[in-house]
């Protein structure tokens, strides 16, 4: 496989877009305080990146975008007293409730395109994305974030430095 044209790892707690409540005063808020932070990370992770990159101009031209979360295991899933810190035979391998993946990715893609990777979150033509717990299986991080990569579908052997 070529390498991605594109490529970052993302510290923080991954913040879904997208569900919004509207408070007493009838104005609409973004229902997840972990958003604004989240797509904070992620531009800066990606502004870092992009900084040794002077020849960098935004991908407006069909790409492929892998991302893989990585979220917290929640303290349910562990044992207590004397099992505390084991993983419970019942705990699932997977995250199966919120945060919503197509909510992350919504949030991950804006703020792709607000640090200057892509043109626009259109440009995105082909998606993988997974979500994972710590330190479970491929790309899954030692702490929250994620690992995201972008590759150009047009001319996929074109390398920019990441």
């Amino acid at each position: 496989m070529t390498q991605p044209a594109f490529h970052i790892t993302v510290h923080g707690t991954p913040g879904p877009q997208g569900s919004k409540t509207r408070n007493a005063a009838g104005a609409l808020y973004e229902s997840s305080a972990k958003v604004k932070p989240w797509r904070e990370a992620v531009k800066h992770a990606a502004l870092d990146a992009l900084a040794y990159d002077q020849e960098w101009k935004p991908l407006n031209e069909p790409v492929c975008v892998d991302v893989t979360f990585t979220l917290q295991r929640p303290k349910s899933h562990y044992g207590t007293g004397r099992n505390a810190g084991r993983l419970k035979a019942s705990a699932p391998d997977f995250p199966t409730s919120k945060p919503d993946l197509d909510k992350l990715i919504r949030s991950t893609q804006d703020a792709l395109k607000d640090a200057g990777v892509l043109v626009d979150d259109s440009v995105v033509a082909s998606l993988s994305s997974g979500k994972r717990f710590v330190l479970t299986g491929a790309d899954a991080l030692r702490n929250p974030g994620a690992v995201i990569r972008v590759w150009r579908l047009n001319n996929p052997t074109k390398e920019a430095s990441s």
